[in-house]
């Protein structure tokens, strides 16, 4: 499922414009957004976690050359998913 698809099945679910789920839509994943950028963790009880998690700096190897090189710490967006998805997933 794409977000075209996603939005069209909010619309029917919510009984709502496609116009006015793609503005739910897209508020949703910017206020997510805006609080990971943050540090901030964002828990959606029942369906899962999204969190910011710290890669250290380690050292790497180029495929093409084999010369090793270094790779910087960077964060990274995670997502874990709650019992009650867990479970309807089965």
């Amino acid at each position: 499922m794409n977000k075209t698809e996603y939005v069209a099945a909010v619309a029917e679910a919510a009984g709502m414009t496609k116009a006015q789920a793609t503005i739910a839509v897209d508020a949703c994943l910017a206020v997510i957004t805006k609080s990971l950028k943050k540090g901030e963790a964002v828990q959606l009880t029942g369906f899962g976690t999204f969190d910011v998690v710290k890669k250290a700096a380690r050292t790497g190897r180029n495929p093409r050359t084999g010369k090793e090189i270094k790779i910087a710490a960077t964060k990274a967006p995670k997502f874990k998913a709650g019992a009650v998805l867990k479970n309807a997933v089965k």
